[in-house]
């Protein structure tokens, strides 16, 4: 027995020493199975099947046309090449920043777009508006098309700046209206870290994050109730023109699973009302006070007591404290009329929103008011920007809500406010709705259920 294991292996080291130069790879892993398994009385021999560097190799040539190219392959070669990129428009831009991020580095096109007054009133000091880009090989300017328009408008203006010829250092610009179309499309995601990460992972946008979040808001803690393994699934709209998306639009319907729980929503216009969202059963989602006057923010100080920073003594919060970057849209909780903005003491600027019977809202600290007194309000709408002016030790919202002169917990409040009823008379187109959509949003989340 030990003779003949001392053969096999004499016999593989000279098989080794002889091709080691040809096959090193194959022939190590031969010799280090056998000097892993030797000592155990166990050995593996190496496949020796043919090398696939050793198999005959055979080059075949064959030319290949596009299937839309009729003319000779010579001229696609001489074709010029066109860079496509995209990008949104920032306040800050200057026309080097935004030609520089498209990727183009042309000083003809930046004097242009420095000189032209409709290119400058199209891009600059903009935020948001969407820039599209053909570039050449050489990374010079051949067209450039900007998109924008009111979010409920039918139509939206279109400027592009043009290239005269590929010979030529002028271009032309020229504006037109164009008409939108509305889609909707279904997407879906699983929560592995936070909502906003997972649907940027899914490429759903940013704005349908902040819609779910606030639709489900009165049921769901974004902030602290999130477990990894949650997913939803959502139709939105979105506004389409030239046969691009130009951007998302409404959360038509929603579906959250929360911790095992689950929760729907669907947006319904009921005869005579303006529009709100519904659980499937046809209960209200929508209630008469938003949860918060931001989206996404961390609560730096609730309703209680506690250790004034500024008077250094323990007092009563009567209000709720948003921790925020400086410029962070605020709005307002609910429909009502601005009873008061200015500045007023400790809170520096200030709006005050007188609501239904004796409610009434508090927006403090703001760097910038964005409402006068007497104007109307609606739920969601923005009245300003987080500041840190008055007796504020950093940029925040400081948030309050008063029943009849008395501060209550805005938190409870919201959660306690009315909801929208659907009426007998709506019930059946709903009902038809809320089954076709069902379907739809059980799909999506069996989907990515079964991709975990």
């Amino acid at each position: 027995m030990n003779h003949g294991f001392q053969a096999v292996a004499q016999a593989l080291l000279q098989r080794a020493a002889q091709g080691i130069q040809q096959h090193p790879r194959r022939i190590g892993a031969a010799l280090g199975a056998f000097l892993l398994c030797g000592g155990g009385g166990a050995f593996a021999v190496a496949n020796y099947a043919p090398d696939p560097s050793d198999l005959p190799v055979r080059q075949i040539l064959q030319s290949v046309q596009p299937l839309a190219f009729k003319g000779d392959l010579a001229d696609v070669e001489k074709a010029p090449m066109r860079l496509y990129r995209s990008e949104i428009t920032r306040s800050s831009d200057s026309a080097e920043t935004l030609l520089r991020r498209l990727g183009i580095a042309d000083a003809a096109a930046v004097a242009y777009l420095r000189s032209d007054p409709q290119a400058r009133q199209a891009l600059f000091g903009r935020n948001g508006r969407l820039v599209s880009a053909e570039a050449s090989e050489e990374n010079t300017l051949l067209r450039l098309t900007v998109r924008w328009g009111n979010d409920d408008a039918q139509e939206i203006q279109k400027l592009v700046i043009e290239r005269k010829s590929d010979a030529d250092k002028g271009f032309a610009t020229s504006i037109a209206a164009v008409p939108t179309t509305v889609s909707s499309r279904l997407a879906s995601a699983t929560i592995y870290s936070s909502l906003l990460a997972s649907t940027d992972e899914a490429n759903i946008p940013e704005s349908v994050a902040n819609q779910v979040a606030e639709i489900f808001s009165n049921d769901i803690d974004f902030r602290r109730s999130l477990r990894k393994g949650d997913r939803f699934s959502v139709i939105y709209e979105t506004i389409e023109a030239d046969g691009e998306v130009i951007r998302a639009g409404r959360v038509l319907s929603a579906e959250f699973v929360n911790d095992g729980r689950g929760y729907a929503a669907l947006w319904y216009e009921p005869k005579g009302q303006k529009g709100s969202y519904f659980s499937m059963d046809g209960k209200s989602a929508n209630r008469a006070y938003l949860s918060a006057p931001l989206e996404f923010s961390r609560v730096s100080s609730g309703f209680s007591n506690r250790f004034h920073p500024i008077l250094q003594q323990w007092r009563m919060h009567l209000g709720t404290d948003f921790a925020a970057p400086s410029g962070t849209p605020v709005r307002s909780v609910g429909d009502g009329v601005v009873d008061f903005a200015g500045q007023q003491n400790g809170y520096g600027n200030v709006v005050m929103i007188k609501h239904r019977g004796n409610d009434m809202t508090v927006y403090a600290h703001l760097s910038k008011i964005n409402v006068a007194r007497g104007q109307k309000v609606s739920q969601g709408q923005n009245v300003g920007l987080v500041g840190q002016t008055g007796w504020a030790t950093g940029p925040h919202l400081h948030f309050e809500f008063r029943v009849g002169g008395v501060q209550k917990d805005p938190m409870v409040m919201a959660r306690q406010s009315e909801a929208v009823q659907l009426g007998a008379a709506d019930r059946p187109a709903f009902n038809k709705l809320a089954a076709a959509t069902r379907v739809q949003l059980e799909a999506g989340l069996q989907s990515v259920a079964s991709a975990r």
